[in-house]
């Protein structure tokens, strides 16, 4: 048996049709299909419920984190825990799959090899169209450095304790197990003599501040430095010191709808928001807010002549610098902890609710 893994948040229900169409027309049934929504909204949910009913084999794991940082590897090893067969295949929402596909799986499955695929990107026209697989013409293919649709033994991939769970946002968790398996002495192979997956136009708001989901504007740059740490120290095993693949427990998540234990209210000053960074780790069984408010120009054109006077002066950050020092805290220390958080760049204000259950 394999198993297939798809993670998904807020992608148009079109797409995700498509996605398990392509799937359910396989020559070969034999594998299981786990859909993990990681935070899509609560309207969303309730369209996507509908459209899971018209799938019954698909095993749906539908995660509560809506205003989390995106987090897929979270997704992925959530799959990954409850897998139970040997051979584990990690795709994309907006693929459509060739009708043989999973019957290739079977062919070129290999307990010491990983192997990945070249994919097929279709123009914004071309994929309207909603044609066949076969029918559907691509624009362009990916190259070798596009290191997602893997496929796994399972075994070797819970070996090195699945995707690394550091990398939220997008980009190199892919290539950062891929590394991880070579350093262990794994052959990782690029499969490219046919195209066997397609790839769905769609928009990319979502990558961007211009969504409305929690984003870090230096996160993609810290991964790809991150990744390169792992490739120059050798890295194989991660996830050392979190527990990685944990499932979100519902009835922590609906304590934040609570009212706070504790709320803090904050201006953009350094030292303010590190102290406040600091003491969360004090706090147990605890509902706690945290509200930022930027202050006016005038003040902080005030404090800044007191500096340039030699007085003592606050230090204000911009609001983007604040939400980068949250976000980074939450995702190297709080990542598995129930939270919500936003930050309203018109308003310029942020605000995180985070529960500490122990």
């Amino acid at each position: 048996m394999i198993t297939i893994v798809l993670t998904n948040r807020n992608r148009n229900l079109k797409t995700i049709k498509n996605c398990f169409e392509s799937l359910y027309r396989q020559s070969n049934q034999e594998f299981e299909l786990f859909f993990v929504d990681y935070g899509s909204n609560e309207n969303y949910i309730f369209n996507l419920k509908q459209l899971l009913q018209e799938y019954p084999k698909v095993n749906a794991v539908l995660c509560p984190v809506s205003g989390q940082l995106w987090n897929k590897c979270r997704a992925i090893n959530i799959a990954l825990k409850k897998c139970r067969s040997p051979y584990f295949f990690v795709g994309d929402i907006d693929m459509i799959f060739h009708p043989d596909f999973v019957k290739e799986l079977y062919i070129i499955k290999n307990e010491e090899k990983v192997t990945y695929f070249q994919v097929g990107f279709l123009s914004k026209q071309e994929a309207s169209l909603n044609k066949d697989f076969n029918n559907a013409i691509i624009a362009f293919k990916s190259k070798k450095e596009a290191t997602g649709m893997s496929f796994y033994p399972t075994e070797i991939l819970k070996k090195i304790n699945g995707y690394n769970e550091f990398y939220h946002g997008w980009g190199a968790e892919d290539t950062d197990v891929h590394i991880r398996l070579r350093n262990l002495g794994i052959t990782v192979d690029f499969y490219d003599k046919y195209i066997f997956i397609k790839h769905q136009w769609h928009p990319k708001t979502y990558r961007t501040r211009l969504s409305q989901e929690p984003f870090h504007f230096n996160l993609e740059k810290i991964n790809h430095s991150y990744i390169k740490l792992s490739e120059n120290t050798q890295q194989t095993l991660t996830n050392l010191k979190n527990q990685w693949g944990v499932l979100p427990d519902p009835n922590e998540y609906n304590i934040l709808s609570g009212t706070p234990d504790f709320t803090i209210d904050l201006l953009p000053e350094i030292a303010a928001v590190n102290a406040c960074l600091a003491q969360l780790k004090n706090f147990e069984k605890k509902l706690i807010s945290v509200a930022v408010k930027d202050v006016e120009n005038a003040n902080k054109i005030k404090q800044l002549t007191k500096k340039a006077l030699g007085k003592k002066h606050l230090q204000f950050l911009s609001m983007k610098n604040v939400n980068d020092l949250i976000l980074n805290e939450i995702v190297v220390h709080y990542r598995n902890l129930p939270y919500h958080y936003s930050f309203n760049e018109a308003e310029k204000t942020i605000r995180l609710k985070i529960y500490f259950p122990v």
